[in-house]
């Protein structure tokens, strides 16, 4: 057994290349949270006197 894990550790497996390591993902853009309202003009027409 010993003989067995001597000979698996002596080398080291095969370099991973950087590009493989990064994930990589499609994003869409957030959608906007105000939907295109003015919202200072929302505000002040609720709470003007």
């Amino acid at each position: 057994m010993a003989e067995t894990r001597k000979s698996r550790f002596t080398t080291l497996p095969e370099p991973v290349s950087l590009d493989d390591t990064i994930a990589s993902q499609d994003t869409t853009p957030a959608p906007d949270p105000e939907s295109g309202r003015d919202t200072d003009r929302d505000f002040l027409l609720r709470y003007a006197p």
